[in-house]
């Protein structure tokens, strides 16, 4: 079976897997999932290396290089494309470039909750579309909600995706499950935390989602040329002035004052 080598460094994570699927259909994966902050650029080749080592194969043996393009950290999001890119283009390999919102998603549909996964998941109904709702900084949220097309063996878009405040991040149709940080970060202000059916904070962008989806497109062709693989950038704009700080921080406190939850 095709090997495909996934990097995920929207967030302040480092994933990077190895995986295939087994017989059987089962995934397979190796995998290196750990929280290195702004260095992830330095964990990323390094962790590559490594998986590569443990199965025994080389670059080359692969079939595809997937990445997380993204919304997210746009540092991170640079980096994970610019090693797809590289690594694609030394070993004549294409690439996939993967919604990291949708990751999120499937990492739901796939039980895996935790930091890489966790046995005894809930498993996600049929037909229940999942609201990803992240942590985008600046005092907003990235959001999009996708369903699972058991026939056609892939996500659908049914929000279109968003980087806005946590207050009006649009809802899918009920009932719908929530993945993601956001509710943790904004509580409240995040109108999906108390309406979502069922809730997964900790299904964060990870490397075996992307080989779970990659393994997908790959067999529907659905890949790129190294030099056409492109992040997904919602924001233009990647920082806040120092007035829109002192805002925000005067706002917070001004609600933790009067007992209320940021």
């Amino acid at each position: 079976m095709s090997w495909i080598l996934a990097v995920e460094t929207s967030t302040e994570w480092c994933s990077v897997a190895l995986g295939r699927l087994a017989r059987g259909g089962a995934l397979e994966c190796l995998v290196r999932h750990e929280h290195t902050g702004p260095r992830s650029s330095a964990r990323v080749l390094p962790a590559a290396g490594e998986l590569l080592a443990e199965a025994g194969i080389a670059l080359a043996d692969c079939a595809a290089i997937a990445f997380g393009a993204g919304p997210g950290s746009f540092t991170g999001l640079r980096t994970a494309c610019g090693v797809a890119q590289g690594l694609a283009f030394g070993a004549g390999l294409p690439v996939v470039p993967v919604n990291s919102l949708m990751a999120c998603a499937e990492r739901v549909r796939l039980g895996e909750v935790g930091e890489v996964s966790e046995a005894g998941a809930p498993a996600l109904p049929p037909g229940v579309p999942v609201l990803v709702a992240l942590d985008a900084r600046m005092d907003e949220a990235y959001a999009g909600a996708f369903a699972w097309d058991e026939a056609a063996q892939q996500w659908q878009p049914v929000t279109a995706m968003q980087v806005c405040p946590p207050e009006a991040v649009t809802l899918p149709p009920a009932p719908f499950w929530l993945a993601g940080n956001a509710a943790a970060v904004f509580g409240e202000r995040l109108a999906a935390a108390a309406l979502a059916q069922h809730s997964v904070p900790g299904a964060l962008p990870a490397a075996p989602a992307l080989v779970s989806i990659a393994l997908r497109a790959l067999a529907r062709n659905e890949t790129v040329a190294p030099e056409d693989a492109m992040p997904i950038y919602l924001r233009d704009k990647v920082a806040q002035t120092i007035a829109e700080r002192q805002a925000i921080a005067a706002q917070r406190a001004a609600l933790a004052a009067t007992g209320e939850r940021p």
